[in-house]
């Protein structure tokens, strides 16, 4: 039996075992990758729940201020007090016009005015079978909040078109001798339908928890909460969702995490929305980025299976060939022992050849002397040529073994394999780059966020603001003690932040015999704060509450909007701006950040 068939059979037999450990190697590193790419597709399908409810958002704000200047240009209409003070027929019919113009323009379903009893004297919709008025509306919150505040907004179903929407209400008059309210109606029809071209489904939550506007017609007047007995008892006084039932959420929302009444698991992202105490929850299904994450793990898993089968193979073949050219070896000086044998053997009885003819000659050399030597020399010719026949033979092969010999064992042979390989870990190397926005996007209306040092903030803040202290005439005292510390924050958002307030301040105290403005930096073990506080009259306690609410303002002229915006930017920089007690008695304010 050739010892090469044998070396094969042998390790064809021992071919099983080290695929089977390079299987088990591979099932474990699927079980492994499989726990990983679920655990970064549940992460990146949460960044773009939290991107897409922030989208979504910033379009809802977009829309609601479009709609929340149209009480502020009503308010300068001179028909307006005209209609609701002594409802004069002939102002009411041009204000009726007016409205219904200026709803058609803006796309407002109704537009319409109460007068100080809470009876609607002009409307957009006026001499139309579901006209507003002569209808009472005295009962509605927002008609009274707006009287004793000035402004309102109110999420309700309407009382005459059982359509839900948000009412914004401001005060016409003054808070002494009030003479209405004008009204504008949102709906949302039109913002609900641009967020269903996103995936998922999206729930607008009010104050109280209830969905009042969602992409998801089951869950629309649901409660993600159970609501309080007060909180029932205004929303049945208010006739808020009229005979609507208000029934459980089809989604259980618990952190990040939603799971439906089926069982179908969700990832909720949620966010602030631009109304008090609102919010704004984006849900995307768990199922397919859970599938696309197996789908990865199958084919990583089987890269990764036919790589270590290609190693083990190209293991066992590099060891196969070194055993069969060390036997080949082998047999090769097996060989040329036996050759070199035959050929000493050769050259033995050539020798003893040569001597019987030598002795020959002797006998012979006496009796013919002349022809002796004659045929000695012609013998020594005859035996030389035979001499070199019988050995150039044999040398020829000899060399010739030799040289194959040299040749086996300095020939390398092309390792096919390798380039196959080095595709395979190229290729390996590229798919680990898109999953790492699933993702990426991975993962997912600004300026990024960055270290931001104080001492250029309120540099670059005073850059803006400073030639007004300066004019004015007002001390504003600055952090003293060394370099401030730096803190999470966009740099020029950070500045508008400072400036809105310092206003305020410089605003506040003007007039005063000694205006002084105080900026302070404390360092907390949980973030920085910054302080602005003046000496001037302090936050009118009617609105204080709700001094962050836009369109609520202490100033004559102010439209209020201002410190809302300013809380929406400490927000985005997990921040928070929030009012206190100023220590030179006026009005105060505290930024919380993040330190660097």
């Amino acid at each position: 039996m050739a010892p090469s068939a044998s070396l094969s059979r042998r390790y064809a037999r021992r071919f099983a075992l080290p695929v089977l450990g390079v299987l088990l190697l591979a099932f474990a590193a699927s079980i492994g990758l499989r726990v990983y790419a679920h655990r970064q597709g549940v992460t990146a399908l949460r960044a773009d729940a939290s991107r897409i409810a922030r989208q979504q958002e910033r379009l809802l704000n977009s829309e609601l201020q479009r709609f929340r200047l149209l009480p502020i240009v009503l308010a300068e209409y001179p028909d307006v007090g005209a209609a609701l003070r002594n409802g004069s027929p002939q102002a009411v019919e041009r204000l009726n016009d007016k409205l219904r113009g200026l709803a058609e323009r803006t796309g407002a379903p109704v537009i319409y005015a109460i007068d100080r009893e809470g009876r609607t004297v002009s409307a957009s919709n006026a001499g139309q079978r579901d006209s507003f008025v002569g209808r009472d509306y005295g009962f509605r919150p927002y008609f009274r909040q707006a009287l004793r505040t000035g402004t309102a907004e109110y999420f309700a179903l309407g009382n005459t078109s059982h359509r839900p929407g948000l009412f914004l209400a401001r005060r016409i008059g003054s808070a002494a001798a009030p003479d209405g309210v004008v009204v504008v109606k949102v709906e949302f029809a039109r913002i609900v339908q641009a967020w269903a071209s996103d995936p998922g489904q999206t729930l607008l939550l009010d104050d109280h928890g209830v969905v009042v506007v969602t992409t998801d017609p089951d869950a629309q007047f649901t409660v993600m909460r159970p609501l309080t007995p007060m909180a029932r008892g205004e929303i049945k006084q208010s006739q808020q969702f009229g005979e609507r039932r208000l029934r459980p959420s089809p989604f259980r929302i618990t952190g990040g995490e939603a799971t439906a009444r089926d069982g179908t698991r969700y990832v909720a992202g949620a966010t602030p929305a631009p109304l008090p105490r609102w919010q704004l929850v984006h849900v995307l299904p768990l199922a397919p980025a859970l599938r696309e994450a197996d789908g990865w793990v199958r084919s990583v898993t089987a890269l990764i299976a036919i790589g270590l089968v290609g190693l083990t193979l190209l293991a066992i073949w590099r060891r196969t060939r070194a055993e069969r050219a060390l036997l080949a070896r082998e047999a090769l000086e097996a060989e040329v022992a036996r050759r070199t044998a035959e050929l000493r053997a050769s050259n033995d009885r050539l020798t003893i050849e040569i001597a019987e003819r030598i002795r020959a000659d002797q006998r012979f050399r006496a009796a013919r002397e002349e022809l002796a030597q004659a045929n000695r020399l012609g013998s020594l010719g005859s035996i030389t040529a035979g001499v070199a026949h019988e050995i150039n033979q044999p040398v020829a092969a000899i060399r010739t073994l030799a040289d194959n010999a040299r040749t086996f064992l300095s020939r390398e042979q092309p390792d096919k394999a390798d380039g196959n390989l080095t595709t395979i870990v190229s290729l390996t190397e590229r798919i680990g780059s898109i999953v790492q926005e699933m993702r990426r996007f991975a993962r997912r209306g600004t300026q990024g966020l960055a270290q931001v040092s104080l001492d250029e903030v309120l540099d670059g803040t005073m850059l803006l603001i400073g030639d007004r202290f300066r004019s004015a005439g007002v001390v504003l005292e600055r952090p003293a003690g060394g370099a401030l510390p730096a803190v999470i924050a966009g740099r020029v958002r950070l500045e508008q932040v400072l400036v809105n307030l310092l206003q305020n301040a410089l605003d506040a105290v003007a007039g005063r015999s000694d205006p002084r403005v105080r900026l302070s930096v404390i360092e907390r073990s949980d973030g920085i704060e910054l302080t602005v506080e003046d000496n001037g009259p302090g936050l009118d306690p009617a609105i204080a509450t709700e001094i962050f609410t836009p369109f609520v303002t202490g100033k004559p002229d102010g439209l209020g909007l201002g410190l809302g915006i300013a809380r929406d930017i400490m927000t985005e920089f997990g921040g928070m701006l929030e009012t206190m007690e100023s220590s030179l008695g006026g009005a105060g304010f505290r930024i919380r950040m993040r330190a660097a």
